[in-house]
């Protein structure tokens, strides 16, 4: 069976590839890049809420607007406390909304999951030695970069997870 894609998934998936592959090449993330990302959940937000029947259940309900944007909020409080103990940059606190509006309420345990997983990963790779073969590679040189100055860009993980709970979601018709 043939699934229609959705735009407005496509979209984000692009702005939040873009948004970790700042963060990766210069530890920053646009301000644009969450802006759009916030924008586009909001107009996709919009467009739910006029073609569904049941407004109620889709604003209110933790399956719906109300669970995205409560999760979206969860998130932004706790990467604002992270950051606020200087264990996150000003960046990856912001992503930490657009990625709760888009994982939404029952996407968080695995998400967190997911983070966790990612971090462990990047833990790996930044401790293990890196062959010699493939030191001249632009990624391997960024890592040895990263991993000399020990600021890790999180906004990768996080990307990364929020992806793979997107992937997961269920489509909905």
């Amino acid at each position: 069976m043939i699934q229609t894609v959705n735009i407005f998934t496509v979209l984000s998936v692009l702005l939040f590839l873009y948004a970790a592959w700042s963060d990766f090449r210069s530890w920053k993330i646009p301000n644009a890049a969450v802006l759009a990302l916030v924008g586009l959940y909001a107009v996709n937000a919009a467009v739910a809420l006029l073609t569904t029947d049941d407004i109620g259940a889709a604003l209110f309900s933790w399956a719906g607007i109300g669970g995205d944007v409560g999760a979206g909020l969860l998130l932004f409080a706790l990467g604002f406390a992270l950051w606020l103990f200087r264990l996150f940059g000003a960046g990856d606190a912001k992503l930490f909304l657009p990625i709760g509006l888009f994982v939404g309420w029952h996407g968080m345990l695995p998400f967190a999951i997911f983070l966790l997983i990612g971090g462990i990963f990047t833990m790996l790779a930044l401790k293990l030695p890196m062959p010699l073969q493939l030191a001249h590679y632009a990624v391997v040189m960024r890592l040895q970069e990263i991993r000399a100055t020990r600021k890790i860009p999180y906004g990768v993980i996080m990307v990364a997870a929020a992806l793979a709970v997107m992937a997961l979601r269920p489509a909905v018709a």
